[in-house]
Order: structure tokens, then C-alpha cells, then sequence
């Protein structure tokens, strides 16, 4: 049975809930703070002594253990100017670091033909019938941080091993019937178990750690902020993560970029959804494999091999992808946030065959095998090529 846990934030977090959190101001009116590492009680007296001073209403307060510091988010009093109050909370010698609230979206939309024609057609054009016959994730722990996930799905009730809820809003205490983090998960995971689709890892283990909630509510598009992604980032860092997807994009976020850095320093991969401008974070911070998608349902014509670009961007299918969505249904989606997953999936594979292997070396790897793609500015992901290529060649024919 998968170990399934629904709770908030942890021990650790102090969210607001009813009420407080449905009367929660606006992105524009709350400033997050971080403070460094010290005993709780001074990070306590501090929060007050920063509420009392500045007139500031405390939202959010939580530790941040991947990182040993107090992450608290305060609102910004009417009439006052957000950037004027983070220019003086930056100057206290008790504040590490102070930023906006950014907001994240996914990645991904619906299919609107719904046509039933070559099913999981990616499922050929990473050559996944080959790979598995070297690897199938087993034991990998994928997280992903997005929407909830249906772990009741027939395909993805031996998947979902760990399930957390980060959105600190009663209307969002709902996980299971989410659309968008179940067709991430099962994409990256869904067991060969004969009853609908086969995901790139079909053996790995998902932790799904809701930070985004849908907007509208029922939507297949969700958002995330700053201060829900920090605490899903840091809960996956602690309970030992192996590979982090974020089907998702956003501003560059000091924050996050911390705790993105903490995760690659520990040796957890990290692949992301690459929206273009405006949405290219955290795709474009530095040790990230950041993906796009294919634009062509089938996939462009193969460039020669010796147009192969070192600087290729790295892309995967991303048009008409079927998978999993909630009460054991599937559907088609397309956009980054499927590509990013299949190659979670894709490095999930290798760390099976190597759990070694750095997240340097995963990158180096994927994009080595890639198949370059007319224009040659864009590679394919080749998970056969990438997976034999660790175990001595061979197998992908």
C-alpha cells in the first residue's frame, strides 16, 4: 500500500487556515523575509518585533529545514508602498533576505481533439519500449510539485508514495480530484500494469506535493507562488527526493533559486518547463535541465548527425500526449509541462541503472543522446539512447 500523508506544511510551518487564509491580501501586498539560522524563539521575537515596528500583519511563518532558516511572509498595510518596505526590511541586520511574492503557472492545456489515434505516441518517440527493457525507475523518487494528484488512479495506485498539501487555503484542501498533477504523475510514473497507459518510469516512486492550486477551480491550468513552491521544494530536499519536476514557470525567484541550489548541491536533479520569456524560471537558473516541447505532433524530421548543436535547447514530445486525469480517466494534453515530465521520467531511468550519478552528469547525458532536430537548434530527448548509453550500448534497436 503507498504511504500517503495529507497534512499542510509539517510540524515546522505556522499557516493561516478558514478565515484567515480566504482573507489572505493579494501577491502585490505581501513581502517575504527570511531570516539566517538561530534558535526558533529568536526568529520569533524578531517576526514580532518586525510586525510591531513596520505595523505588519504576519501571514505565513515556516522553516525552512533544507536550508536551517525562517521563511516568513507579512502583509503590506493599505496605503503602503511594497517596494519602500522592502528597502527597509533589507537594511535590519536580522533580516537574510527580503523579495516579492512571485506567481508561477503551469505549463500545460487540453487537447481539443480528443482523437484516439496513435495512443501515447511519444511512448515511440522516446523509444520507451526499448528503454524499459534496461530500466524502469524502480525505487527512483520523483517529486512533483504541482497540483494534487488522483493516487487512487488504477494506474497510479502503486506510484504515490508520499502526498502533501502546501496550499494554505480551506477551498484548496481538496488533492485527489486535481487534473494537472495527475496527468504529470502519471505520465512520469503510470504502471505497466496492462490497464490504460505506460508512464516513462514505470517503476518509479512519486511524491506529490501539492503547491499549485486551479484557477478557476476545476480548470486543467493551476498557479503557484513563491511562498507554496518553498515549502514544497524544502519538504522534497528533506525526505530525500531523488529527481524534482516542475512542470511549471515563472520570474526568476531568489528564493527558490536557493533552495533549487540546495537541492542540486545535494545531488537531486532537476528538470523544468521552459514557458519562453517571462515563464523560463526555474528552466533557465544554471544546473537545471530545462525542456520545451516538440511542436510537431509526430516529431520534426532527424537532422543529420553531424548537424549536432551542443547548444541545442532540449525538447520533448509536447503535442496531443495522452495520460492520466482524476476518477481513473485519461485525456490528451499538450504544452512544456508534458515534456518536462517525460524527461523527469527519463532521469529517474538512469538513476536506476546509476544512482550516482550527479545531476551534472544526467544533464550531460540526456543532452549527449539526444537526436537533433530540423532546425538543429533543438535535440530530442532519446531516452533508449540516453539509458544505454550508461550500461555499455546496445538494446535500442
Amino acid at each position: 500500500l503507498a504511504l500517503v500523508t495529507l497534512s499542510c506544511a509539517g510540524a515546522t510551518s505556522t499557516p493561516k487556515t478558514g478565515d484567515e487564509a480566504a482573507a489572505a491580501p493579494p501577491a502585490d501586498r505581501q513581502v517575504m523575509v527570511t531570516y539566517p539560522p538561530g534558535p526558533p524563539a529568536v526568529w520569533a521575537r524578531t517576526s514580532a518585533d518586525l510586525a510591531q515596528n513596520y505595523g505588519l500583519r504576519i501571514l505565513y511563518a515556516w522553516t525552512m529545514a533544507s536550508l536551517g532558516e525562517q521563511c516568513v511572509v507579512f502583509e503590506v498595510p493599505a496605503g503602503r508602498s511594497a517596494r519602500e518596505l522592502m528597502n527597509k526590511l533589507a537594511a535590519d541586520r536580522r533580516v537574510g533576505s527580503v523579495q516579492t511574492v512571485e506567481t508561477f503557472s503551469t505549463l500545460a492545456s487540453q487537447d481539443p481533439k480528443g482523437q484516439y489515434t496513435h495512443l501515447q505516441h511519444s511512448y515511440q518517440a522516446l523509444r520507451l519500449e526499448q528503454a524499459h527493457r534496461l530500466a524502469t525507475g524502480k525505487g527512483v523518487r520523483v517529486a512533483v510539485v504541482d497540483t494534487g494528484v488522483d493516487f487512487d488512479h488504477p494506474d497510479l495506485r502503486e506510484r504515490v508514495t508520499v502526498a502533501n498539501n502546501f496550499v494554505v487555503d480551506e477551498r484548496e484542501s481538496k488533492f485527489t480530484t486535481d487534473i494537472h498533477g495527475t496527468a504529470i504523475a502519471g505520465l512520469i510514473a503510470a504502471s505497466d500494469n496492462e490497464v490504460g497507459i505506460v508512464g516513462v518510469a514505470p517503476g518509479a516512486q512519486i511524491f506529490a506535493l501539492k503547491a499549485c492550486w486551479q484557477q478557476p477551480p476545476s480548470a486543467r491550468t493551476a498557479v503557484c507562488n513563491s511562498y507554496t513552491l518553498a515549502k514544497a521544494v524544502d519538504f522534497a530536499i528533506v525526505k530525500g527526493a531523488q529527481v524534482l519536476n516542475f512542470s511549471l514557470g515563472g520570474p526568476p525567484d531568489p528564493l527558490l533559486g536557493r533552495l533549487i541550489g540546495a537541492a542540486l548541491s545535494k545531488g537531486i536533479v532537476v528538470v523544468a518547463a521552459d514557458g519562453g520569456p517571462s515563464r523560463d524560471f526555474p528552466a533557465s537558473q544554471k544546473g537545471v535541465i530545462g525542456i520545451r516541447g516538440s511542436e510537431d505532433r509526430k516529431g520534426a524530421a532527424a537532422a543529420p548527425a553531424a548537424a549536432r548543436s551542443q547548444t541545442a535547447a532540449l525538447a520533448a514530445p509536447a503535442v496531443d500526449i495522452l495520460t492520466t486525469i482524476p476518477k481513473g480517466s485519461y485525456d490528451f494534453f499538450s504544452g512544456s509541462s508534458l515534456a518536462a515530465a517525460q524527461v523527469s521520467g527519463v532521469a529517474a531511468l538512469l538513476l536506476q541503472r546509476d544512482p550516482n550519478l550527479t545531476p551534472t552528469q544526467i544533464g550531460e547525458i540526456i543532452r549527449k543522446t539526444a537526436r537533433p532536430l530540423n532546425p538543429t537548434h533543438v535535440a530530442q530527448v532519446d531516452a533508449c539512447a540516453a539509458v544505454a548509453s550508461v550500461v555499455g550500448g546496445g538494446g535500442c534497436e
